[in-house]
């Protein structure tokens, strides 16, 4: 296999994989169009403990829409501002979807920007790229993860916190304290962001022979990435030079049977284990729940197990929340009493 396509296997292994787990365990989410209308003006939560908003920029020196929906919190932010999440979702997904996550960071005082990658997001489900709809969605899933598009994905994140820094609430958020994010392919995404290094395919640094690494993906103003089930890097062999390039703290959440399988392909817990035990940087942190599945991280509430589900959505965000307060501000309390509130649910621990 050739150093292009062992890259390519970065994100064809995240999309064979979330496609396998959808087509085989649940129906693709509803679609009414390639996407719903962006909602006019400020949305205040229910509660009243935030707001949110999507908004339709577009990148044009790369002609390319990025939507994004961003929760903020109520009132007035503290002194130096509001830190960031900015999160990239699985394939298929859209800014709409993690909402749980989203929307209690913002409540909690952080503010969470879900951006959408169009060349992989929740247009898939309907054939949107010309061809038929259910008899090629692994082929549009694959399409969707070409190199091309991992790159594009990192070129969003880039983009969409360029425009919220420069824009409204520019002035009321902390550019020292940003956090990278996301699920399965996003969390793929976030890799590279964080500094994760990959052979470049041909044709895309500018002669016929890739580069050693793409190391120009990372963006160095994130100080800390949270991977929620993140697929390994097949076909390059041991994953410590590939990640080495990562020095900034990582929180990694996975479960015992957040498993993956399709004839020829499989992905397992232990390749989460894998990557969290070859990565570098500082108070890195691994939790692993028991039971649930690779989707249960997502909205979904019909998979995993109808009494874990809202438990462990209900951990997670806890925990990203308690890691947060500790990799940002230096709060090392929230994340003990983490501990000590979820530890039954969980198969593997281990704290920075």
């Amino acid at each position: 296999m050739n150093r292009t396509w062992r890259w390519t296997a970065l994100a064809a292994s995240a999309a064979t994989a979330v496609a396998a787990l959808l087509i085989g365990c649940a129906t693709p989410p509803p679609v009414a169009g390639p996407d719903l209308p962006a909602l006019p003006g400020t949305q205040a939560a229910e509660d009243g403990s935030h707001h949110w908003q999507d908004f339709d920029w577009s990148d044009p020196a790369r002609e390319r829409a990025v939507p994004v929906r961003v929760y903020w919190p109520r009132g007035e932010p503290p002194a130096g501002g509001w830190p960031v999440v900015v999160f990239s979702h699985g394939m298929g997904g859209s800014r709409r979807g993690y909402s749980y996550l989203g929307s209690y960071w913002a409540a909690h005082g952080i503010v969470a920007m879900h951006v959408q990658h169009i060349g992989s997001d929740r247009r898939l489900w309907a054939g949107g790229f010309g061809w038929s709809n259910s008899l090629t969605l692994v082929r549009r899933l694959q399409h969707a993860a070409q190199p091309e598009e991992a790159i594009e994905r990192t070129q969003d994140i880039r983009f969409a916190l360029d425009q919220l820094l420069a824009g409204p609430l520019g002035p009321r958020l902390d550019a020292t304290r940003l956090a990278i994010a996301g699920h399965s392919y996003g969390a793929n995404t976030s890799l590279l962001i964080a500094g994760a290094k990959v052979p470049a395919p041909a044709g895309l640094t500018g002669g016929a022979a890739p580069s050693s690494s793409l190391s120009s993906l990372a963006d160095p103003r994130f100080k800390a990435a949270i991977l929620i089930s993140a697929p390994p890097f097949y076909g390059e062999g041991d994953p410590a030079p590939i990640l080495s390039g990562i020095a900034i703290p990582t929180l990694h959440i996975s479960a015992t049977a957040d498993e993956i399988t399709i004839p020829g392909y499989y992905s397992g817990p232990s390749d989460r284990v894998a990557l969290f035990d070859a990565i570098g940087g500082p108070r890195k942190a691994l939790a692993m729940f028991s039971g649930g599945s690779h989707s249960i991280f997502t909205d979904r509430m019909n998979t995993g197990g109808f009494e874990l589900n809202p438990k462990v959505k209900a951990a997670t965000r806890e925990l990203s929340l308690a890691y947060l307060r500790l990799v940002l501000d230096g709060e090392a309390a929230p994340l003990r009493d983490w501990q000590q509130r979820h530890g039954a649910l969980l198969s593997r621990w281990q704290a920075p």
